[in-house]
């Protein structure tokens, strides 16, 4: 049976490679490539353990030079994402449609078509209808904003 121990391993790599088109992690492809190289061993004559050690250290060492190459190829730097959605709303300049009340000075800011409940960052003073703020931060459903200091371009201001 041993000198058969070759086939299996052959097809325990075609499975796992086939096995890797339905997943995202992109880590059964090196364990089949360990599959292939102990069924080479296997092949050569050489016995279970030395084929299971070859398995283990192929498989294992491809799967973390992968990580390395890919982890360095494909950084993750936040400053050349493009934001989208809620991410992208800090910065952002909008209108107040109704001006601050109550205890916590809330009000509604409209923002890329979107009105928001909205409230004025710390020592900021209360929200006047129709001004321009810019948009601090998104908490929740809310958004903390202060009166906008930059002026608007002249496309954009209100005729």
């Amino acid at each position: 049976m041993e000198q058969l121990a070759w086939i299996l391993w052959v097809l325990l790599g075609v499975i796992l490679i086939i096995a890797e088109i339905f997943t995202l992690g992109f880590v059964l492809f090196w364990f089949g490539i360990g599959a292939f190289a102990a069924a080479l061993a296997g092949l050569l004559g050489f016995g279970t353990i030395v084929q299971f050690m070859l398995f283990a250290v192929v498989s294992i060492a491809l799967s973390v030079m992968s990580r390395t190459i890919l982890a360095n190829y494909f950084s993750h730097n936040d400053e050349n994402a493009y934001k989208t959605g809620i991410d992208s709303l800090p910065g952002q300049i909008g209108t107040v449609t109704l001006a601050s009340k109550g205890a916590l000075r809330e009000g509604a800011v409209k923002v890329y078509g979107s009105t928001w409940t909205a409230f004025p960052v710390n020592g900021e003073a209360e929200l006047i209808e129709g001004e321009k703020v810019e948009v601090v931060s998104v908490k929740g459903s809310s958004i903390y904003v202060r009166r906008a200091e930059r002026e608007l371009p002249e496309w954009r201001k209100e005729h």
